[in-house]
């Protein structure tokens, strides 16, 4: 694996990569959380921008400009909503970031930064999910190169400390 993973508690839309991740809903057109910050900080442009998508289906992916962000891209991804793990919520969870891997990899981007998807509003058992999005990373890196640096940027201590134990578990950290 030729990418280096780091892991960060930080605002996500403050980091200077190539492509954030937006763990959107499935409209586009912003919402609550990571979507609504990453709405409010890129400006009416990337509405704009995401208006013309026609929306996006659970566990797909779109890229579009990051205009007012620090990243040149943002990836658009939409988490499946938790109802019991009965429901393919693992399987389309692992294609959010798949599918934002593979965007990343059509556009040649060195640099990714994903925020713990599905993990908010839409209910996912925070460690099932820290656990799918790193082994599914992980799993998939070495198809894409030009990736050099995978951030995974955690938005409060609970799912930071469920990625570290991930990461740790496979001698990342």
């Amino acid at each position: 694996m030729a990418a280096k993973i780091t892991l960060i508690n930080e605002d996500i839309t403050t980091l200077p990569v190539d492509a954030m991740v937006n763990a959107a809903n499935q409209s586009l057109l912003g919402g609550g959380g990571v979507d609504g910050a990453i709405h409010r900080v890129a400006g009416a442009q990337l509405l704009a921008c995401c208006r013309d998508l026609g929306g996006c289906a659970v566990g797909e992916a779109k890229i579009t400009p990051g205009f007012n962000l620090p990243a040149r891209y943002v990836i658009h991804t939409v988490g499946p909503i938790w109802q019991d793990g009965q429901h393919e919520e693992a399987r389309l969870l692992a294609a959010c970031y798949r599918n934002s891997l593979r965007l990343a990899g059509e556009y040649r981007l060195s640099s990714i930064a994903f925020p713990a998807i599905s993990c908010g509003v839409y209910g996912y058992p925070i460690n099932q999910a820290c656990k799918l999005a790193v082994q599914t990373v992980v799993g998939v890196l070495d198809d894409y190169p030009h990736l050099t640096k995978v951030i995974f940027c955690a938005f409060n201590a609970e799912v930071y400390q469920a990625l570290a134990a991930e990461l740790a578990v496979l001698d990342l950290i």
